[in-house]
């Protein structure tokens, strides 16, 4: 999924470190950016949060990065 790639590059951070963020290996995490696996929706929500963008962002719905709703 080239957008959570996109957002990790962005961010500065290593697959490994986002992989230790979601308690998956960093080979899970690899497939989840080629898109060989699909993400887990708790993932989703993890790396939405991280990235302060909208699931709809993540989920390649919408192309605007709206923040992540917050409480």
């Amino acid at each position: 999924m080239e957008r959570i790639q996109n957002l990790r590059k962005k961010a500065g951070v290593s697959q490994t470190y986002i992989a230790e963020l979601l308690k998956v290996g960093q080979k899970t995490y690899s497939d989840y950016e080629l898109g060989k696996s699909r993400i887990p929706l708790e993932s989703m929500i993890i790396l939405a949060k991280y990235y302060n963008v909208s699931m709809d962002y993540i989920c390649g719905v919408s192309d605007i990065p709206n923040p992540f709703p917050r409480k």
